[in-house]
This record gives structure tokens, sequence and C-alpha cells, in this order.
């Protein structure tokens, strides 16, 4: 919740409810609350997708860099033994 709303009091809520139904009479509003409704749900929906998304993706990059990861020490010990060889060799 945002900080700004924890600061709006119940009678500036009142005012609010008036001022809609005013504008848009007692017959739409709950259309309106229906559309605000889906709305958010759409919304949620597209913001999970994108969590999930980022996920998968950055768990991809992270099996890409220990597949790296792995590469580079194997090389290294293979390396490392053939110095060690050279070396114990002469």
């Amino acid at each position: 919740m945002s900080l700004s709303l924890l600061f709006i009091s119940g009678g500036e809520i009142a005012i609010v409810f008036v001022v809609i139904l005013l504008l848009f009479g007692a017959k739409s509003i709950p259309e309106l609350a229906k559309g605000l409704g889906n709305g958010m749900r759409e919304f949620k929906k597209a913001t999970d997708d994108i969590k999930k998304e980022f996920r998968e993706s950055t768990e991809d990059i992270t099996k890409d860099i220990n597949q790296f990861k792995k590469d580079i020490e194997s090389e290294t010990k293979e390396v490392i033994d053939k110095v060690k060889k050279d070396i114990n060799s002469d």
C-alpha cells in the first residue's frame, strides 16, 4: 500500500465516493467497478507474466554462467596437470 493512501481519512474517502456517484450515476457504478476489476486482473496477469519471463531468462543465464565456470575449471585443471607432469618429467 502506498504511503499517501495511509493519510486519507474516512471523510475524504466518502467525499470521493459521493463525487463518483454524482459524476457517473448509481446505475453505471457497478459497470465501472467491473471494468476496474477486469483491468486490475489483466494488469496483474501481465506483471506475473513479465516476472515469469524474467525469472526464466535469468535461470538460463545462470545455467550458462555455471557451465562456463565448469569449463574454465576443467581447462585450468588440465593445464595445471600438464605443467605438473612436465615439471616432474624433467
